[in-house]
């Protein structure tokens, strides 16, 4: 485990809130110490394109849902399971994140990593 900062939240607490939502991600890259620890930019980064990917999933299926009738039903249907990958891919993130690993997401994890990098 990370010592803590002088806030008494940890590199891992940080890195684990940043998936709460986007906001708190966005805040650990503008505020120290946090904006320091290579550790906290990349889950801060990797949470905020993990929701922009959720975010663009979602109005994906809706417009399949609303202009194309077949499809449509079949994104109906799959509407659970798509948002059920989501919730347990977050779930895992936020795990590692909580016990000091960098997992990384395919394609998202090598853009977080090249942001938390700079």
């Amino acid at each position: 485990m990370t010592q803590p900062n002088q806030s008494g939240l940890s590199d891992n607490g940080a890195g684990a809130l940043a998936y709460v939502t986007f906001i708190p991600a966005i805040i650990f890259l503008v505020t120290a110490p946090y904006n320091k620890s290579s550790y906290v930019r990349f889950h801060s980064w990797q949470s905020i394109f993990f929701s922009g990917t959720a975010v663009g999933a979602w109005i994906v299926l809706r417009i399949f849902l609303l202009f194309m009738p077949f499809f449509g039903l079949m994104t109906l249907a799959l509407f659970p399971l798509i948002w059920l990958l989501f919730f347990i891919l977050w779930i895992v993130l936020l795990m590692n994140a909580i016990n000091g690993k960098r997992f990384k997401l395919p394609i998202i994890g090598d853009l977080a990593e090249k942001q938390a990098n700079r």
